[in-house]
């Protein structure tokens, strides 16, 4: 690759990370766990979980807009947020925050987007998440890798790498994700995983939306409504 291709990506990840951070937040630090609300006890409980740079407050678009439906909505921040951390590291923060969260003993529905997709899938296929789990939904998720990870050095980011020893592990058994409801949700539009169709996978059920822009699957009626079907099919 020579320097001004070089220099030319660098600068789109930058542009990204800045877009996504500017239209979700971001946040840098320690774990945080809340208390979860006072609920039924029939309720259908879903975790959501954000992408690279951003926080909980990412998701807090579809997070009305399920409460409004009738779910009880769990939004975890993952901290540091800027894939500083293995994945390892990411779902063991997840896990803690599902056991102090969602009570003992219930499933629970759980939505990925972006990097949080493969966050997700870490919590599901490697440390027992899919005993509890329900339903599960990736957005735009970069289950094979994405390009842009070629760029970066950060323990996170280079298992993003198409290939990575990581990925390789996940793709290598899905046998834990076939009995869950899975559904991948993704845009051929995708700038930020390349290519989009990294994100389709081989089992579960695959729902293509034209949707100009990454940072939108989390914001625009249409992929708000397909996790919502998703979620009650």
């Amino acid at each position: 690759m020579n320097l001004s291709i070089a220099r030319s990506s660098a600068l789109w990840i930058l542009l990204c990370g800045l877009a996504q951070t500017l239209l979700g937040g971001s946040a840098i630090g320690a774990a945080v766990i809340s208390q979860p609300p006072a609920a039924a006890a029939n309720c259908r409980r879903v975790v959501l979980v954000h992408g690279i740079y951003n926080s909980g407050r990412r998701m807090s678009g579809m997070k009305r807009f399920l409460e409004a439906r009738g779910w009880q909505v769990y939004a975890v921040s993952i901290k540091p947020n800027n894939a500083s951390i293995t994945f390892q590291d990411m779902a063991a923060q997840l896990a803690d925050y599902i056991n102090a969260n969602v009570p003992a003993g219930e499933k629970f529905d759980l939505v990925g987007f972006s990097m949080g997709g493969l966050v997700s899938r870490y919590y599901v296929q490697k440390m027992d998440g899919y005993r509890r789990v329900r339903r599960f939904v990736t957005l735009s998720a970069p289950n094979h890798g994405t390009l842009w990870a070629c760029l970066g050095g950060l323990p996170g980011v280079k298992q993003m790498r198409p290939g990575s020893p990581m990925l390789r592990d996940l793709n290598g058994d899905m046998s834990k994700l076939e009995p869950l409801h899975y559904t991948s949700i993704y845009t051929p539009f995708d700038l930020s995983i390349i290519p989009a169709t990294s994100s389709r996978m081989p089992v579960g059920r695959n729902v293509v939306l034209w949707v100009p822009l990454h940072p939108l699957m989390t914001m625009l009626p249409r992929p708000l409504h397909a996790v919502e079907q998703a979620l009650t099919d």
